[in-house]
């Protein structure tokens, strides 16, 4: 990914980048977003924006596997997220969903997978440790506790869903507060074009709204203009 495109997305919101989609294909229906609410543990900060490294967790009970089993999966999970192309973006689903209990992002892996240059982490899981957590380093999550249950690695490299969006590994992902979305790859080249398009598109109602004496022969007018200009 090229670097201007790269901080381009990290600027904008999931909102706008789901909306971009649109123009750059020309059309509404693009459905590849999460739904319901998720948490976000920087709200305030730049969206996480990167290529999936995906795996999935579980921690309700404890794993019915050998020991040596599950060590060399949770080494073989740092082993492929320590590796990924970056700009990378860490996705797992919690197998315990919408029960989920086990806290397996808090300060400790959140420390670790900035320090392997990933972007963020988007999880239908649990995180804690909410003042302590890497700077720099969002999570977007399905809910906040306090344990980290019996939690251990299932399956790596494998799609994933959270909150009804499958993502599979490679697959270029936008995540914020909103929740997220995956880009389509054909879409990519044509993203930064589409957002200055749709921004440009949205000002034609923003800018008169704003302005003093805004009343609806106004509106009705920048509205049609509007309409006229967007998907």
């Amino acid at each position: 990914m090229e670097t201007n495109l790269l901080e381009l997305l990290r600027a904008v919101d999931t909102p706008t980048v789901c909306n971009a989609i649109e123009v750059a294909q020309g059309q509404r229906g693009f459905n590849d977003f999460t739904r319901g609410t998720m948490i976000c543990s920087a709200p305030d900060g730049p969206a996480a924006v990167g290529y999936a490294v995906t795996a999935k967790i579980a921690a309700l009970r404890p794993p019915n596997e050998p020991p040596e089993v599950i060590r060399a999966r949770r080494m073989a999970y740092y082993k492929a997220m320590a590796e990924a192309t970056q700009p990378s973006l860490c996705v797992i689903e919690d197998e315990d969903f919408p029960n989920a209990i086990g806290a397996f992002w808090g300060e400790v892996n959140t420390t670790i997978h900035k320090g392997f240059g990933l972007s963020g982490t988007l999880t239908n899981g649990v995180m804690r440790d909410l003042g302590d957590m890497a700077p720099g380093y969002p999570v977007i999550a399905g809910s906040i506790g306090p344990s980290h249950g019996f939690v251990h690695v299932t399956a790596l490299d494998t799609p994933v869903n959270v909150f009804g969006l499958t993502v599979r590994p490679g697959d270029l992902v936008h995540a914020d507060r909103h929740g997220a979305v995956v880009v389509p790859p054909d879409v990519i080249t044509r993203l930064a074009g589409a957002i200055e398009k749709m921004q440009q598109t949205e000002q034609l109602v923003l800018a008169p709204a704003r302005e003093p004496g805004f009343d609806f022969a106004k509106f009705e007018a920048a509205w049609t203009a509007f309409e006229k200009a967007r998907t």
